[in-house]
């Protein structure tokens, strides 16, 4: 029979360990970042999770954008909401890597990233980098990308520095469709344009 009273909550002091006066916020779906379980296996194309994700849909490969030569995802472990990427197609591992016309796409669809992010999430600012090397701290070092992080005052708190988590408002998914609607409305505003802006 089961019974129909729940049992009485413990205090904390009846554990095993030391209180310490901290509150936990588990996160156990960190663990495939910090474990590795999702990097590739080895530096090949194949491996590559930016080879990959152009093969699938845009909402599967997290996708926002689609150019010739390159194209702009969501990052996987965002710092903030609406961290994007800018990659190439092609299985490169550096900036000077590059033809010129990937190099030019390239710079254009940063500039654009950075106009839907601005229109769409009104951010204060945007931190731009490329970490070019696993000593440079990147995590793919193979493949070549760009991050575009929105920031906005205050968007920084506690938890970076003590607690090594990051608090995102904003569902990944919800985040890759309010981009990709913005990134085509961009598109369609500035199609009579022909600098492209």
């Amino acid at each position: 029979m089961i019974s129909e009273t729940l049992p009485t909550p413990r205090e904390g002091s009846d554990f095993a360990g030391e209180p310490d006066g901290f509150e936990r916020l588990w996160t156990p779906h960190r663990w495939a970042y910090i474990s590795g379980e999702e990097k590739p296996a080895d530096h090949s194309s194949k491996e590559c999770p930016f080879c990959v994700a152009p093969s699938r849909s845009d909402e599967e490969g997290l996708i926002v954008y689609r150019g010739e030569r390159v194209f702009a995802l969501m990052n996987l472990f965002p710092y903030n909401s609406g961290h994007l990427l800018v990659c190439p197609y092609r299985h490169v591992p550096g900036y000077v890597d590059l033809t010129p016309e990937e190099r030019e796409e390239f710079g254009e669809v940063t500039a654009q990233a950075l106009r839907v992010l601005g229109a769409s999430s009104q951010p204060q600012g945007f931190n731009l980098g490329m970490n070019q090397g696993e000593v440079a701290g990147a995590g793919i070092a193979a493949h070549l990308h760009q991050h575009i992080i929105p920031r906005w005052r205050g968007d920084a708190n506690f938890f970076p520095l003590i607690a090594r988590t990051k608090a995102v408002p904003e569902l990944i998914g919800q985040a890759r469709e309010r981009l990709a609607m913005a990134w085509r409305e961009a598109a369609g505003s500035c199609s009579d344009n022909t600098d492209g802006r």
